[in-house]
């Protein structure tokens, strides 16, 4: 009697959709979509992107990332070829100072948009800009962190040093905290196991480098010395100015790239890892052979920890640990870890609609848009159709069989029944159900209480059971208070953009070098590093330190 119920109301679900479709006789349009990130094409035969051409009239035409972000931002630039739906990536500064993005806010208001109005309102003083003649705007409405309620920390989605399991495994599970610690974890495992059970070398530790990514290279110094996420400065929230300074080119920074240098001449890292594309990258991890890297854990979950899962590869999969520096780095100090930073709107990530939009296309776009905010289209986004991608228990609970929940982490599967290359730059709900049927409930699949450990692979259960933890984000602290002026990664660089480029540049050159030169001369090469990397560093630091101020006192200001 359950299944025929569940069967009955996807059916209504999917008739209610349709007859929408049909009421509002929308004249069918197609969407053209640039995504600043690689991906593949929706299956022809894709469930949800069919219930949006139903419902909205809307069809998609994808075009995803190939090749360097910064170029081909500046080659659509340069011939105006914007496409309606536009996602800069992690360049999305570009776009917004070279006009290719209109206003949303000429389409958003609490009127018009209730939905997206509310969304949007309790984050308005990080969103809502101005521009050079003093209005309001709003390019992009942020495709991640506007979430309701508590912060939920099931697992840790952004930076970390990862581990395979199965190296902490064989080592009797341990407690990993520090830089040292974990490298001698490391070098041991691979001295007692140097090859895996099909006879392919280990790697102990990859660095990707490539374009935007080069965060892996730069990024962990101010992770070991404490702090969560600003980019490439490194901020002291506990004074009135929130003192800020370039990380790179400090003292403090010699120790990691000292370190990586000790681990390069002991084989642990390779030189191929320094001229490794993305995919290059993704296909190694994926093989089950790399033990250890410093990445952002969204930057592979889906492609590299997938094809392990669905590989049946539990134990080469990966834990987050969020490790800072022995006291002997830092003049004897003991660091606190703070990976989990408080709950952040994604400013300036997500799709903007550009210039080439009409104001026709443009408002169906938006009127979508507030649509999908609604709790039916969240959970279509999210979990799917009832009945069909998961089931709701006699208590209201939002749950998945073993099958539907696996269904989830196969890239192939996904492809033809979710709506990812849309879904993920557009605005959305996060957090927890804060009302209505499914009150309670988390909107996201991975955020679920239930399926958290209950959809776990024995291995991973049994492997937490080990540490008495229930959850990943249990290898790391608790999430710490937001700073007002969020994450300094947001602020936009554009004034600075030459020293910035040049401060990057010399960064993306030079540490790969200091890493694989000779130990005798490590203290020359990165001497002559900081000496080089001086004049571009300073102006960025001084540019950055009064940005923060700024956007801290904008903050605090409208509290």
């Amino acid at each position: 009697m359950r299944k025929l119920l569940v069967a009955l109301l996807a059916l209504a679900l999917m008739v209610t959709l349709c007859a929408g479709a049909i009421a509002e006789n929308l004249e069918p349009i197609t969407l053209t979509v640039f995504r600043g990130d690689p991906g593949d094409q929706p299956a022809e035969d894709n469930k949800i992107y069919k219930l949006i051409e139903e419902k909205f009239g809307v069809t998609f035409e994808f075009e995803f990332l190939a090749g360097d972000l910064d170029e081909t931002l500046g080659l659509k630039i340069a011939n105006e070829d914007y496409p309606d739906l536009f996602d800069g990536g992690n360049s999305a500064d570009l776009i917004i100072q070279n006009g290719a993005l209109r206003n949303l806010l000429d389409f958003i208001n609490p009127e018009d948009t209730p939905r997206l109005w509310a969304h949007i309102e309790p984050q308005k003083a990080r969103l809502i800009e101005q521009d050079e003649e003093g209005n309001d705007v709003l390019y992009i409405i942020p495709n991640y962190g506007l979430a309701d309620g508590e912060q939920i920390a099931n697992y840790v989605s952004g930076p970390a040093f990862f581990i395979q399991k199965q190296v902490l495994a064989w080592d009797n599970y341990p407690q990993i905290h520090t830089l040292n610690e974990y490298f001698d974890l490391i070098e041991r495992f691979i001295a007692a196991n140097p090859t895996d059970e099909n006879g392919a070398p280990y790697i102990g530790f990859d660095i990707l480098c490539e374009d935007w990514r080069h965060f892996c290279l730069i990024n962990p110094v101010q992770h070991l010395m404490g702090r969560p996420n600003d980019g490439e400065v490194l901020i002291d929230v506990s004074t009135d100015d929130f003192k800020t300074e370039t990380f790179i080119d400090k003292p403090y920074a010699k120790g990691y790239y000292k370190k990586l240098n000790e681990e390069f001449h002991k084989g642990l890292i390779s030189k191929d890892t320094f001229v490794m594309n993305y995919d290059q990258y993704i296909a190694q991890l994926s093989s089950g052979t790399v033990l250890g890297m410093f990445d952002q854990y969204w930057d592979f979950s889906g492609t590299a920890e997938a094809a392990l899962r669905t590989a049946g590869m539990d134990k080469n999969t990966y834990v987050a640990l969020g490790l800072v520096y022995d006291p002997e780095y830092v003049d004897g100090k003991e660091i606190e870890e703070h990976y989990l930073n408080g709950s952040l709107p994604n400013v300036r990530r997500g799709f903007g609609i550009s210039v080439n939009c009409d104001d026709e296309k443009a408002k169906r776009i938006v009127d979508m848009w507030e649509e999908m905010l609604s709790d039916e289209w969240q959970l279509i986004f999210n979990w799917g159709i009832e009945g069909e991608d998961y089931y709701v228990d006699e208590n209201g609970r939002l749950n998945m069989t073993e099958e539907q929940y696996k269904n989830t982490q196969d890239n192939t599967w996904k492809l033809h029944n979710k709506a990812n290359a849309f879904f993920e730059s557009s605005p959305k709900k996060q957090g927890w159900i804060m009302d209505g049927q499914f009150e309670g409930n988390a909107w996201e699949v991975g955020n679920q209480p239930e399926i958290v450990l209950g959809q776990m692979v024995d291995y991973d259960k049994d492997f937490l059971s080990h540490y008495g933890y229930s959850k990943w984000a249990d290898f790391v602290n608790p999430p710490i208070e937001l700073a007002p002026y969020g994450e300094a990664w947001q602020i936009d660089y554009s004034p600075v953009d030459i020293e910035h480029t040049d401060f990057l540049a010399v960064q993306d050159q030079r540490l790969p070098e200091i890493i694989m030169a000779d130990e005798s001369e490590f203290d020359a090469k990165w001497d002559a590093f900081v000496e080089e990397i001086a004049p571009s560093a300073s102006v960025f630091e001084s540019f950055m330190q009064d940005a923060v101020l700024k956007e801290a006192q904008k903050v605090l200001g409208n509290e």
